[in-house]
Formats: structure tokens, C-alpha cells, sequence
């Protein structure tokens, strides 16, 4: 046992050095030179040490230069900060099972995920019910409409098949233009004859005028037998009310009765628009009340073309409505209402706690960052490298603030369209913000299956491989977007498949998977022999060089990544500066309650105001005083004075 004087600090210089050594050696593959050494404070001038020598400071020292350590606190400080900091390191890369072992701390991130999970999935089952009788019924009603209002709809017509069974509906004679629109009004005017549960939208159910809009050049002439024409671009509107009577009539001498004379030459298009309204009973349940329903009904005429053919096509916009029905089963109905309003609101509160603890989590990420690399500097004398400092962007955190402020938004839409506050693009907008928000929440247990070795395999290959994958479908996409836009300008005007440039881009992506490969050879037009062999060359080439060339090449590279990552489990895996100082943690630390003993650095408990000003702007507040970590390195160096 060495005995030291009271008055001499040798021994306990001598101690504090090995203590700091010791916890710097744990950097064992790190190679440490001179910017890696701790930096140690001294005096400048120091003479034989007795018990009369003792280091002094004046006061305006003091206010000038700032407080000076001694070499012995300073050493013995800088190591008790390093092992404080080490600690909260490991701490914080530990995952909620470790962390309630170590500190007795409650998971509660890992429970509000969970009870988020069985909300929102409940919630969007019952959005999704109802969101598909809407348009369900929607569709129903439209394919109804059809029949009843345009002349010449056909059964066929009601499925969407590819490639089409029958051309578009369209009128090419100007007597079928007017027929066609004595048809819609004949329609409208027997409305009570129809089998569905339809109404006019006045209030004694009167049958309502009907509007006809025109949109036509100002001008447009055209005197083909000597290729001259007299033309003004410029669009003029003109709307005219359809009554009741157009039905005797008809619509060419009602129209002509007003002076109003249709040039087809300069029509750009034709709307006629008129509403009816329905009560939806398939939608009452035990407890559910029926649906209200005002359908503002189009009928689209498009001779933007000027080719001959005016294409027709039939639009209905719903709009939900306050129902007054039986007064009782509306009180039974509230029942639902009240259920569906409390899960909302349950959802609204449980992502709300879940954005507040999730960006509280980010938050203290980013000071830990700080605190790290202050203390990286100030002991080593260089900063913490990229890769460790990415360490603490916690991506599974910024996802769910993410899929919660959706949920939040959707939900809080959610309740407005079952309050029949709402119009029809809100359903899209709302299934859209909930489906999204859905998949991210269930993506999001992807992190607590990676705390097992079996499913982080998948994971950790998804993430090493990203980097390689998005380098190479770059290389991808651009030979893609060659043979895209090339066939689009050479096969699209012989070629259904080819017609458009997004149409062009899916049948290429169906190529690669496989899909009608003999149709898409087969359906090309013979009209051009050289284009037709063209076309030939141009999909066997396409198909062989993204079947049997890309693909193999993209799976490869997945591959490559999931034997690295196989590799890593076998020799173990590469380490940041960050990791070789955090080192491993011994299992016996998690009963001995060393986690349990907090003490707070300057940056926790510092306003949330001076944080933010430390965090962002570069602020430090080292300058008030010497306490905590922000102290270790010197501001002045002192003189000893000879009592």
C-alpha cells in the first residue's frame, strides 16, 4: 500500500490518470494517436511542492480568464463523465426489455404502439365497411343512371374489360345529338316510373329544369370544299334552362325558339347537368340509420377532337344528406354514432401520445448527439464521425410522428363524414390518410421484431442492401425510360397498349413479371410491315434484357447484401467510433442498478429554450460557469503564488 502526504496530490494525479486511462482503453480497435489522447489541463509554472505552495487565483483573474481546475479534479472529472456518459450510451441503444431491466422504467412507447395497433386496424375496418357500401352503392346508382338517361347504353358496357369488348359511346349525326338529349330529358321527366326509390330535388317533387351548357369557339368556320376556314380560339359559354315542356317540344325547337343555333363546327363540348335525390335502406342495420343521398348527375358530350365522333359519358357526384326519417330509430341510430365518435377520438388521443413521446424521444436523441460530440472533442481533441453520428436519427421514430399526424388528420376528417359534414372527394382524401397511416403503424412492428436475431436477419439485409439497390435502379430506370418513350412514339398509334406514355410504362412492367406477353406480340397491326417487325425487335429485346439480365443482377445484389449480413453474425460487426466507446455492456450491470442512478447532465436540465438554441444554433453555454461536461477543458492557465 503506497502512503502519500496530505499535502501532496501525486498519488491521487497518479490514480485519476489510471482511472481515466482505463476507460479510454476501451477503444480497442480504434487506433489512437495524438488527436485521440485525452487532453490534460496544467500549470504553467509550479515550483517544489510543500505544504506552504498552494495555487491561487485574484479576483480579477477569476472575472478575466475564467475558473481553473487543477490537474487531479480535472483527470478524476473527465473520467467520472466519460463512465456517466457511457452509461446513458448504452442506455440508449437498448431495446424496451433491456431498458426495463436496467432501469425499472416502464415501456411505455412499446404499449402505446400496441394499443395504437388495435385502434386504428379497428378503425379501418369499420371505415373501410362503410367506405365500400358508399361506393358500392355509388356505382350502382351510376350504372342505373346510365340506363336511364343515355340513349344507346348497353349491358356490355357496365364491366371494364381489357381490351375492350366495344368502342366508346358516341353520337356522329346531328340529329342523334338532340335525340340523345330528349332521351336524358324523357328520363328525367318518368323519374317516378323508375324501380329505384327516386325523387325530384325540389320540395313538392316537381320535376326541376334541367341546364344545357355549351362551350364553343367564338368563331370556328370551316369551308372545306376550298381549305379555308374563319377561326377565334377563344372559348364562350352559354347555359340555358331545359324545363318541362322540352319534352314536347324537343330539344332542337325549344333551342330554336330561344335563337339559339349550335355550330357544331366550333362545339368544343356539351354538359347537361341535372339532380335527383334517393334514400339508401341497405345501409340500416341494428343500429345504423339509413343514408340520405343527392346525386348531381352529368352527361358529358366531348367534341374536343373535331374528328366526328362526340364521345358521351355519364358522371354522378353523391352528396351526403341530413336524413329526417322515423324519429325513434334515429334515437337508436345515436347509439352507433356515439360508438364510432369515441374510437375516433380514442385514436385522435392515443397518436397524440404516441407523436409526443416519439418526438420527445428524437428530441433528447439530438442533445445526446450534442453532448457526445462536445465530449468526443473536448477528450480526444476530434469530432465523432458521420456514421456515429447518424447512430442517434432513430428512422422507426421519425416514421411513426409521421403515420401519426396522418392518423390524426384522417381521423379528425373520419368524424366529420360520419357527422354528414363533408363533401364526396373527402371519402377518397380520408381512406387514403388512414390506409397510409395503417401500413406505416403495422410496418412499424417491424422494429420490435428486429430485437430478435431471426427476423433482423431480414431487416439488417433490407438496409445494406438499399444503398446498392437504389444505385442500381437508377442504371435501371433510365434504360426503361429509353425503351418507354421510344415505344410510345413509334407503336402507340398502331398499338393499344402503346396509346399514352403511362400506358406504355405498365405494359412494359407487366412484360417484366411476364404478364400477356403473347397478346401484347399478337394485338400489334400489320398496316406497317417494317413497324411490325420493329415491334418484334423491339419486345424480344426489352423482355431479354430485363428477365434474364436485370432481374438476375437485382436479386444478386440482395443476395451479396444477405451473405454480408450472415457474415457479420459469424466475425461480428463492424463498429463506429460511437460503438467501440459505448463497448459491450456486462450482463451484471442490469441487477446492480448502476443504470438507476441518474444524474443529469447540463443540457437536461437547461430550459427547453437554451436547448433549443444549443441544438439548432449553435449556442453554448459554457461560458456561465464550470459545471458539467462543458468544463473539462481549461480557460486559463494560473500562476502559484508563495504564501
Amino acid at each position: 500500500m503506497s502512503v502519500c502526504s496530505p499535502t501532496i496530490s501525486d498519488c491521487d494525479q497518479e490514480e485519476g490518470s489510471v482511472s481515466s486511462a482505463r476507460g479510454i482503453n476501451r477503444l480497442q480497435n480504434v487506433q489512437i494517436d495524438d488527436t485521440m489522447r485525452p487532453i490534460r489541463p496544467y500549470v504553467t509554472s509550479q515550483r517544489t511542492r510543500s505544504d506552504s505552495d498552494i495555487t491561487v487565483e485574484t479576483k480579477d483573474q477569476a472575472d478575466d480568464e475564467g475558473i481553473v481546475e487543477s490537474p487531479v479534479l480535472q483527470d478524476s472529472h473527465t473520467a467520472e463523465m466519460e463512465e456517466r456518459l457511457r452509461r446513458k450510451l448504452q442506455f440508449f441503444f437498448m431495446n424496451p426489455i433491456e431498458k426495463w431491466e436496467a432501469k425499472r422504467r416502464f415501456p411505455y412507447k412499446f404499449v402505446v404502439q400496441v394499443i395504437k395497433i388495435v385502434l386504428v386496424t379497428l378503425q379501418l375496418c369499420l371505415f373501410a365497411h362503410s367506405r365500400y357500401m358508399h361506393v358500392n352503392y355509388t356505382w350502382d346508382n351510376t350504372v342505373t343512371f346510365s340506363h336511364l338517361f343515355l340513349r344507346g347504353w348497353d349491358i356490355t358496357m357496365e364491366v371494364n374489360n381489357y381490351p375492350p369488348e366495344t368502342g366508346p359511346l358516341s353520337v356522329y349525326m346531328i340529329d342523334e345529338f338532340f335525340r340523345t338529349i330528349d332521351y336524358a330529358a324523357a328520363g328525367y321527366a318518368n323519374l317516378p316510373q323508375a324501380i329505384g326509390p327516386y325523387s325530384f330535388p325540389t320540395e313538392d317533387n316537381t320535376m326541376a329544369p334541367m341546364s344545357l351548357c355549351l362551350y364553343r369557339y367564338k368563331d370556328g368556320t370551316i369551308f372545306g370544299f376550298n381549305e379555308s376556314y374563319v377561326f377565334n380560339p377563344e372559348i364562350d359559354t352559354l347555359c340555358v334552362y331545359l324545363y318541362q315542356n322540352v319534352t314536347v317540344k324537343g330539344s332542337q325547337a325549344y333551342l330554336r325558339e330561344k335563337d339559339i343555333h349550335i355550330n357544331f363546327s366550333a362545339l368544343v363540348k356539351a354538359e347537361l347537368r341535372f339532380a335527383i335525390k334517393t334514400v339508401n335502406f341497405k345501409a340500416a342495420g341494428p343500429i345504423t340509420a339509413p343514408d340520405c343521398y343527392r346525386f348531381d348527375i352529368l352527361i358529358f358530350f366531348n367534341n374536343q377532337d373535331h374528328d366526328g365522333q362526340m364521345t358521351l359519358r355519364l358522371e354522378a357526384e353523391p352528396t351526403r344528406l341530413v336524413c329526417h326519417g322515423d324519429v325513434e330509430f334515429i334515437k337508436n341510430s345515436q347509439i352507433d354514432d356515439a360508438l364510432r365518435s369515441l374510437l375516433n377520438i380514442l385514436v385522435i388521443v392515443i397518436c397524440l401520445v404516441s407523436f409526443g413521446l416519439c418526438a420527445r424521444a428524437i428530441f433528447r436523441a439530438q442533445l445526446l448527439r450534442v453532448m457526445t460530440c462536445d465530449f468526443f472533442q473536448q477528450t480526444y481533441g476530434k469530432d465523432l464521425s458521420s456514421e456515429g453520428k447518424w447512430e442517434f436519427v432513430n428512422m422507426w421514430y421519425i416514421m411513426i410522428v409521421f403515420n401519426d399526424v396522418l392518423l390524426i388528420i384522417g381521423s379528425a376528417l373520419k368524424e366529420e363524414i360520419e357527422r354528414k359534414h363533408f363533401i364526396a372527394d373527402d371519402w377518397n382524401v380520408c381512406s387514403l390518410l388512414l390506409g397510409v397511416g395503417n401500413s406505416l403503424v403495422w410496418f412499424g412492428v417491424l422494429r420490435y421484431l428486429g430485437f430478435f436475431k431471426t427476423y433482423n436477419v431480414v431487416i439488417l439485409t433490407l438496409k445494406k442492401a438499399t444503398p446498392k439497390i437504389s444505385r442500381f435502379l437508377l442504371c435501371a430506370l433510365i434504360i426503361y425510360a429509353g425503351f418507354t418513350f421510344c415505344g410510345w412514339l413509334v407503336l402507340g398509334p398502331y398499338h393499344i397498349k402503346f396509346r399514352s406514355l403511362s400506358t406504355t410504362s405498365e405494359c412494359l412492367f407487366a412484360l417484366i413479371n411476364g404478364d400477356d406477353m403473347f397478346a401484347t406480340f399478337s394485338i400489334m397491326s400489320e398496316k406497317s410491315l417494317m413497324l411490325w417487325w420493329f415491334c418484334r425487335i423491339y419486345l424480344y429485346s426489352f423482355t431479354s434484357l430485363y428477365i434474364y439480365v436485370v432481374l438476375s443482377l437485382f436479386i444478386s445484389v440482395i443476395m451479396d447484401a444477405y451473405d454480408t449480413i450472415k457474415k457479420y453474425y459469424k466475425d461480428g460487426f463492424p463498429q463506429s467510433d460511437l460503438r467501440l466507446f459505448v463497448g459491450p455492456i456486462n450482463p451484471n450491470d442490469f441487477s446492480s442498478g448502476v443504470f438507476r442512478d441518474h444524474e443529469e447532465f447540463e443540457m437536461e436540465v437547461m430550459s427547453l429554450k437554451d436547448a433549443v438554441r444549443r441544438l439548432f444554433c449553435g449556442w453554448n453555454p459554457s461560458s456561465r460557469g464550470p459545471t458539467g461536461y462543458t468544463s473539462l477543458m481549461p480557460k486559463a492557465s494560473t500562476s502559484n503564488i508563495n504564501n
